[in-house]
C-alpha cells in the first residue's frame, strides 16, 4: 500500500465542503482540518504509484475550493505498536 500525506490550502468559507468532497473520492482515508500553513491534510491510499496522479491531480486538485496542493509519499510506517513490536522482540 502507497500512502500519500496531501497538504492542502482551500477557500476559507469553503473548507467544510472541500472537507466532505474530498473525504468522498476513492483512495482517500482520512481528510483533517488542521491549523498552520495549511488547513486540511489528506490521507491517500493506493495500491500502485500510478493511481496517485488519478487522485490526487485528478480528483483532489480539482474539487471546487481548493486552492493548493502539497503531497508527500510515504517511505515507512511507524506507530506505537510497531515500536512495541519490534521492543518485544529483544530490538
Amino acid at each position: 500500500m502507497i500512502t500519500a500525506i496531501v497538504m492542502i490550502k482551500a477557500e476559507v468559507h469553503r473548507i467544510p465542503e472541500v472537507a466532505e468532497a474530498i473525504a468522498g473520492i476513492d483512495g482517500v482515508s482520512e481528510v483533517y482540518s488542521v491549523t498552520g500553513g495549511v488547513d486540511l491534510v489528506a490521507m491517500v491510499r493506493v495500491r500502485r504509484h500510478e493511481e496517485l496522479a488519478e487522485v490526487i491531480p485528478g480528483r483532489v486538485n480539482r474539487v471546487p475550493g481548493v486552492i493548493s496542493s502539497d503531497t508527500h509519499i510515504s517511505f515507512q510506517a511507524y506507530s506505537r505498536h510497531d515500536l512495541e513490536s519490534a521492543f518485544a522482540l529483544g530490538w
